[in-house]
């Protein structure tokens, strides 16, 4: 009887350290998303930039045109960096 009480002791011990194991597994195995506070507001900007441009009048000489293409530009290096950071687990500011 006294077996018994000792191989579910063990048990116990065993399942619980291999559900501690499985947890630990799973939670390096995500990337980490950490806050982009300060890209995520030059993403926004950018955004609203973008908006503001589309608004402008067309007789810039062809400056208007340049200036949304660069700030799509912006807006695509702003997210890769974004990304990068989170698939690394960086943030802060």
């Amino acid at each position: 009887m006294s077996q018994i009480k000792s191989s579910r002791r063990e048990f116990g011990v065993m399942m619980a350290g291999g559900v501690l194991t499985a947890g630990a597994v799973v939670a390096t195995a995500a990337p980490a998303e950490a806050y982009q506070g300060n890209m995520e507001r030059a993403q926004s900007s950018l955004y609203q930039a973008l908006a503001e441009l589309r608004e402008s009048t067309a007789n810039k000489g062809g400056h208007r045109a340049k200036a949304m293409d660069l700030v799509r530009q912006a807006i695509t290096e702003v997210e890769a960096g974004i990304e990068y950071a989170d698939e690394r687990g960086g943030g802060g500011r």
